[in-house]
């Protein structure tokens, strides 16, 4: 709004000074034609008075011969001349008469001009005052909601932001959380692996104790029948022996 009323006055000022300007040039031109009226005034008086001067009749002589005095021509030619220069004062005095009456007239103009110009600006502004305090109100709710548009921007980019690095956290936190899965599971194969093969070596063993305790029982079996047919062959020698038994442990 204060820009507004700084454009009106602008404006005004520069309309009060062309006016004036014109003004001042319209005087100028009416002084200037006045001068050269005067000047063609002064001109033409001074060639009639030559013209008068060149047509004024030889001196008159009365009835009797006699030549009249010149003085009387000489009083109406000075009274013509003062009655001209009369006239002349007067129409002079009627010009700068004029010319002050025109002075007058148009400092009053110019000053009622301005007046009713800056009457008319101060209505026109009074008039406009709610429409431009509307259009201000009208431009700040604007901006409001243009800060607010770039504000919930910002917010939703700051969220996006923050959503795309929580997501590489977890996507982080997944793979760690993956590769010890691989790493535990990769653990518990090779435990297996050599729980089985620690099994199968078990096995072997037992099945090789079992190979050995099986030997050792034909061992003693073999040697268990050797002896009775050693006893038997005794016995068969000799009857009045008594008989002999034998009880053998197998070593564990």
């Amino acid at each position: 709004m204060g820009r507004s009323r700084s454009r009106s006055s602008s404006r005004s000022k520069h309309v009060k000074k062309e006016r004036v300007r014109k003004r001042s040039k319209s005087r100028e031109s009416k002084r200037n034609r006045r001068r050269e009226s005067r000047s063609r005034s002064r001109s033409n008086t001074a060639s009639r008075r030559e013209r008068e001067r060149a047509a004024s009749p030889p001196d008159r002589i009365d009835i009797f011969g006699r030549t009249l005095s010149k003085r009387s021509s000489l009083d109406e030619k000075q009274k013509r001349e003062e009655e001209e220069k009369k006239m002349e004062y007067e129409r002079q005095r009627r010009i700068r008469q004029q010319e002050i009456e025109e002075k007058l007239i148009e400092e009053e103009t110019a000053r009622r001009v301005e007046e009713l110009v800056a009457k008319r600006v101060e209505e026109e502004l009074e008039k406009r005052k709610d429409e431009i305090e509307r259009e201000v109100l009208r431009r700040v709710e604007e901006a409001k909601r243009i800060m607010e548009k770039q504000l919930l921007e910002e917010l939703e980019r700051q969220r996006q932001a923050e959503l795309a690095a929580q997501k590489a956290r977890e996507e982080e936190e997944r793979a760690k959380r993956e590769e010890l899965e691989r790493i535990l599971e990769e653990n518990n194969r090779k435990i297996a692996e050599a729980q089985a093969k620690l099994a199968e070596e078990q096995l072997k063993i037992v099945e090789e104790q079992r190979k050995i305790h099986e030997e050792r029982m034909k061992l003693e079996q073999e040697r268990q029948r050797q002896q009775k047919e050693e006893q038997k062959i005794i016995l068969g020698k000799g009857k009045s022996r008594p008989k002999l038994s034998f009880s053998l442990k197998s070593p564990d």
